[in-house]
């Protein structure tokens, strides 16, 4: 066999992970360490250090990861929601949108962090929200191929498209003028491989494939499995998931990382609602275990996968996989707990990336 780097890497990661996963029988090991990862959380919302200078323009985002999760675990923050408000809303641009920090133009990513961030907060803090001047930021940011571009001169991609009509859905802003041509768009980005690149004729890739799907389904009266190749597209997604380390890889020969658990993982609820035929085909508990067994820092908090540190983007996203397989979901809207997982986290929205409870309750706010 040709000795290749991609091989190497694949071994090595097998060898760190294989060990531990074999100890998942051991009820004190495969346990969820969550008072440790509230912990961590916690700390990323007080402050930080010099380290963290280059996340300046990432406010919303650490904001968001962070007050995510620990609603993800059930914890009640009601007590930093005055910090978490002025701190979001001081980001909010005087054009629309929100940037990545005080005085910074706007941008559609942190503008999906602040508004997603806000909606954990309270009615007052979201009635803040400017609507008005974010659609009309939205559709100068509208392309006429229907895609999005991030920001002023910025890139267009299916994350910009699905931040674009996640918040204006949200926020009950959505029109006709927003999502013409965004199917068409979408469909563009569809690769041979089945799954969703960044732009036609792209690699596909795990992050890509989730926006690409969630903003279909934001899209009212739309038939999704005529619009895209789904036997394709579930074909890349079961590909997806490694047989010797059962997490998620986000493109083809690619390691595993714990936050395709909801890239990837993710994925499988927008499949299952398109077509409730269509069930168990990943494997729900290997995805549970490599999560527990090999994601888990021992200070708390959740990381890639062994030999990488914690940080709030994977804590996020790892409870969010974890969401993925220990809930069952079927339409409209409704989640069970799983046979084979235990629940450790709350019911995600499928689309929004939020707790289920959280969505619901912004849901109700004007």
């Amino acid at each position: 066999m040709l000795e290749t780097r991609t091989l190497r890497e694949q071994r090595e990661t097998e060898d760190l992970c294989v060990p531990l996963l074999e100890q998942e029988d051991n009820p004190e090991l495969f346990v969820f360490f969550r008072d440790k990862h509230v912990k961590f959380l916690r700390g990323m919302l007080g402050n930080l250090s010099s380290g963290f200078i280059s996340l300046d323009a990432s406010r919303p985002w650490m904001v968001f990861w962070a007050v995510n999760g620990l609603a993800l675990m059930g914890v009640d923050t009601s007590e930093l929601r005055g910090e978490i408000e002025a701190t979001l809303l001081k980001c909010q641009h005087p054009d629309g949108g929100f940037g990545g920090g005080f005085g910074q133009p706007a941008h559609l990513a942190c503008t999906y962090a602040s508004i997603m961030a806000l909606a954990h907060t309270s009615p007052a803090a979201w009635s803040k929200i400017d609507r008005k001047k974010l659609c009309e930021w939205l559709l100068t940011l509208k392309q006429p191929d229907g895609s999005f571009k991030m920001c002023l001169h910025g890139e267009t991609d299916p994350r910009a498209t699905y931040c674009a009509l996640s918040v204006a859905s949200i926020l009950k802003i959505m029109d006709k003028k927003l999502t013409e041509n965004v199917a068409t768009y979408i469909k563009t980005c569809q690769t041979y491989e089945g799954g969703f690149g960044n732009q036609p004729l792209a690699e596909a890739h795990g992050g890509y494939a989730f926006c690409a799907l969630a903003t279909l389904h934001l899209i009212p009266d739309l038939n999704i499995a005529e619009t895209i190749d789904l036997p394709g597209f579930i074909s890349w997604l079961v590909a997806r998931q490694q047989h010797v380390v059962p997490g998620f890889s986000g493109r083809i020969n690619k390691l595993v990382d714990g936050c395709y658990g909801h890239w990837v993982g993710g994925c499988w609820a927008l499949v299952e609602s398109i077509d409730e035929g269509i069930t168990e085909l990943w494997d729900r508990d290997g995805l549970q275990s490599y999560n527990l067994m090999c994601c888990q820092a021992d200070r708390g908090g959740l990381r890639d996968k062994p030999g990488c540190g914690p940080d709030s983007y994977h804590t996020n996203y790892v409870l969010c996989g974890l969401a993925a397989c220990q809930y069952a979901y079927s339409n409209p809207g409704k989640w069970q707990p799983t046979a084979q997982c235990t629940p450790s986290v709350l019911p995600l929205h499928p689309v929004y990336g939020l707790p289920l409870t959280t969505a619901n309750r912004a849901d109700g706010w004007t």
